[in-house]
């Protein structure tokens, strides 16, 4: 998530001369992104029939082989309609933990006849690249690779392991991104490079970059009412309807205790220095001296940028009953779709809303299936931030550096649930005014070529060689 920019680029030119000169050139890697990603782009990597993300491992697959990778080293395991990648450039000590860059090959459905241009045939215009997957997450998955391959070419030799690891259904059931963390569980750092992490004004110039070190636990819970029903002519005190209105009522009302941990302590810390309006600066200032005051947590909740990392949050989002309309209901149920801040599990939540709830005829249960874990919050280990500190400012120059927990879900939360420090870590950098993942026109400003391939390369060298 990021911050409202358009206030801020006084800040930035303060703060920053021009950032494109100071990353050094590597013209083949940075011609292998474009080609890598206008190659990926072009494959409708999307599950279901006609599903081509195991074609886009191949593409991945033939580039590193032409660089030096041998077959062994490349595996493309197919999974269902789907495949994951994974690639391993054997550092110089096997016993040492690996330096893991994960990320994902699939995109999300796109209707070309909703597009300006078709979802699925690269276009570069006036400096962008449209395609799906431009944002999310091809463009980023061919730098980083790209950068990788430089890197050997350089003639770096790593003392761990890098191994790259590509989901193949991270938009849908992560079932490849459950089974690529269980056999990297040994992985000494995982960096995820999925999405834009740094932010541009909107004349260009790079406003914060920011890591993500924690997510919230996405749940959903089903409450349902059942009753004997009968004739709409003789009422019952005890209606499904009601009864289910008035516990939703309730649970809409209801706010989970503020919290803060290492992360989210340093995120309001950083954000409160960068943020222009000085009302809610004060309140991000005044919620880290203490997470009870009354008056910050009204500013923050009341922010749809902010509410989300103040605590667990809960909203009821579905709701259906009765089946005729001269009957009395039978039975009422509705969808609570919860944003579990880390440290608490799915049955501590479900107990509390249904306290929150008091509605004894009102059945709790989660439906959240497979498709979400609790994970707790990656630490924040010295190692890497010092590490994005010298990549980011190699590549961009002295910008702010904010430590972040997302209220989404990433592959990183199944690394986390094993104990593996995951960290959204990609070079990118993107204006509030050019972020359509996920929708229609999907784009990404090619001005992050260069300095990337910089960022990736300073990363991988810190970490790999220790």
């Amino acid at each position: 998530m990021r911050f409202p920019s358009s206030a801020l680029i006084s800040l930035a030119a303060a703060l920053l001369a021009s950032t494109s000169a100071q990353a050094k050139g590597h013209a083949e890697a940075e011609k292998q992104v474009l080609d890598l990603s206008k190659q990926t782009i072009a494959l409708r990597s999307v599950r279901g029939p006609g599903n081509k993300t195991p074609q886009v491992a191949e593409v991945f697959r033939d580039a590193l082989l032409k660089a030096g990778w041998t077959a062994q080293d490349v595996e493309i395991v197919p999974l269902d309609d789907t495949a994951y990648l994974i690639a391993t450039w054997k550092g110089s000590d096997p016993s040492l933990g690996p330096v893991v860059l994960s990320a994902h090959m699939d995109v999300v459905e796109a209707k070309p006849a909703d597009w300006e241009r078709d979802p699925f045939t690269p276009v570069v215009e006036n400096g962008y690249l449209f395609g799906r997957g431009a944002s999310d997450t091809k463009f980023e998955a061919s730098l980083a690779l790209s950068s990788v391959i430089e890197l050997r070419r350089q003639g770096f030799k790593p003392r761990r392991s890098i191994v790259i690891a590509y989901s193949g259904d991270e938009e849908t059931t992560m079932e490849t991104s459950k089974v690529i963390a269980q056999r990297l569980r040994n992985a000494d750092i995982v960096l995820n490079v999925d999405g834009s992490s740094g932010t541009l004004a909107e004349n260009g110039k790079p406003l914060y970059w920011s890591w993500q070190g924690g997510e919230k636990t996405y749940v959903d819970y089903k409450v349902e009412v059942t009753n004997p029903g009968g004739h709409s002519s003789a009422p019952r005190p005890d209606n499904a309807i009601v009864q289910l209105s008035e516990a939703m009522a309730k649970i809409g009302a209801y706010r989970f205790k503020p919290e803060l941990n290492e992360i989210t302590r340093q995120y309001w810390t950083e954000a409160a220095r960068i943020e222009p309006d000085p009302r809610l600066a004060a309140a991000m200032k005044a919620f880290v001296a203490n997470p009870e005051d009354a008056a910050a947590l009204a500013v923050l909740r009341a922010n749809p940028a902010t509410v989300g990392r103040v605590s667990t949050t809960c909203v009821p989002t579905m709701i259906s009953g009765g089946h005729a309309q001269n009957a009395l209901p039978q039975s009422a149920t509705a969808n609570i779709n919860c944003r579990i801040f880390p440290g608490h599990t799915r049955a501590e939540i479900m107990a509390e809303l249904a306290k929150a709830a008091a509605m004894p005829a009102a059945k709790f249960s989660d439906v959240t299936g497979d498709d979400s874990v609790e994970a707790p919050a990656s630490p924040m280990r010295p190692d890497f931030v010092a590490a994005t500190r010298k990549a980011v400012t190699a590549a961009w120059g002295p910008v702010p550096i904010i430590p972040t927990q997302s209220s989404g879900a990433s592959d990183s939360m199944w690394y986390r649930a094993l104990g593996v420090p995951s960290y959204g870590a990609s070079a990118s950098m993107g204006k509030d005014s050019d972020d359509f993942s996920h929708g229609l026109n999907e784009r990404i400003s090619l001005v992050n070529v260069g300095p990337g391939v910089t960022y990736y390369l300073s990363l991988l060298k810190d970490l790999a060689a220790k």
